[in-house]
């Protein structure tokens, strides 16, 4: 231990971005125990740094750069970043290696064993890679992968429970190693519908239905494009407010061009609460989730939402008690869609529930408690494990 005794955690991610880990990782530093814990953050990408710091929702926090360390695999720069990551291992002497998103993952727990420091490894699954990511091969290949760094790991964090059956079944680690840490959110000041619309502009008396989210192939923009296609049809006043961006944001373009009226494209807003706020509807269209931020976030903004059967989104949205759940098919999608925006006072009602729902299962101080409980679990050293907190 050093001499002020804390626990050392090096909190290891690929990047610093907008999305759920970042969210995450800004919750835990804000709010660790800063007289029991000496947390460290090792990014490769920091979006919106000056030097190193990073400010993220209005906190700012130092980030300890590895250069190389990405999301794409490129061996030269994978090697470059596990060098870094070594070094730093030994300089710093965590007690805790605590890695999140795949590629940290992978070069956090190698380097941890090579670097022979004796921490302990927690890793975090956010969701998996298992569908609607790769090829058959590939996936095979993610499969063997993550059961070799599974063994090398003391525990496997996830997200929600389905998350954690869905790795099991695929072989990757064993029961006890698993812990469930639901994400912990807290959002900012949400505006009145006025305000947000005028900001938006967005008229007051139109039905809105809002998309938040990366625009790639896992959360399904043409999906999107063929339910909107299907409510249109039925509601031609509605309008789709779509908040991201990705690597399908031209096609998305294209896909609309023929009714520009009725998208306003926003691309990244850091005010995600003023979305929310002008919304009557959150859609989520995905093949494939973890536990979803933008639908919590949503619940705490008093917005139903209407999202696929995926993942461990029915862990977020109560079906008919805080949104509506429906097949990953866009006719299904437009129905439930149009159910909640036919029927005012079911989705307002929808949305307070959601509201109660979310703010006490998800709040950011729980993330942090149960975060904490665990780091305490495995402050006396690798492979003497003290219990589990599922």
């Amino acid at each position: 231990m050093k001499p002020d005794g804390r626990i050392r955690v090096m909190e290891i991610i690929a990047r610093m971005n907008i999305g759920g880990p970042a969210t995450q990782v800004m919750g835990l530093y804000e709010r660790l125990n800063r007289d029991e814990f000496d947390h460290r953050l090792y990014t490769g990408h920091v979006d919106g740094a000056e030097g190193d710091q990073l400010r993220l929702r209005g906190a700012t926090l130092r980030v300890h750069r590895i250069p190389g360390l990405g999301r794409a695999v490129r061996p030269a720069d994978d090697l470059r970043a596990l060098l870094r990551l070594i070094g730093a291992m030994r300089e710093f002497r965590p007690h805790i290696v605590h890695t999140r998103t795949a590629k940290a993952g992978a070069l956090g727990r190698t380097a941890a064993r090579l670097a022979g420091i004796g921490a302990a490894m927690v890793h975090v699954f956010h969701g998996h890679l298992l569908e609607g990511y790769f090829s058959p091969a590939k996936r095979r290949l993610y499969i063997r992968t993550e059961r070799r760094l599974a063994a090398m790991s003391d525990r496997l964090v996830t997200v929600g429970p389905r998350v954690r059956d869905d790795l099991l079944a695929a072989g990757i680690g064993r029961p006890e190693q698993y812990v469930v840490i639901p994400p912990g959110v807290k959002l900012g000041p949400i505006p009145d519908r006025e305000t947000a619309r005028a900001a938006l502009g967005v008229p007051l008396d139109t039905p809105v239905v809002a998309f938040v989210g990366r625009l790639t192939r896992v959360k399904r923009p043409d999906r999107l494009l063929a339910t909107a296609d299907a409510v249109l049809r039925r509601l031609p006043t509605c309008r789709f407010v779509v908040c991201g961006d990705g690597e399908l944001m031209e096609e998305l373009v294209r896909g609309i061009a023929d009714r520009p009226g009725s998208f306003r494209l926003l691309g990244w807003r850091k005010d995600t609460e003023t979305v929310y706020a002008a919304a009557d509807v959150v859609i989520l269209t995905s093949d494939n989730e973890g536990t979803p931020l933008t639908l919590i976030e949503a619940g705490m903004a008093g917005i139903p939402v209407v999202a696929t059967r995926v993942g461990s989104v029915p862990d977020v949205v109560r079906h008919g008690v805080t949104g509506l759940l429906a097949a990953p098919d866009p006719d299904d999608l437009a129905e439930q869609t149009l159910r909640l925006l036919s029927d005012p006072a079911l989705a307002a009602g929808m949305g307070e529930a959601a509201r109660r729902w979310t703010s006490t299962s998800f709040a950011v101080e729980r993330l942090v408690a149960d975060t904490e409980a665990l780091y305490r679990s495995l402050s006396v050293g690798p492979r003497h494990l003290t219990g589990n907190i599922a």
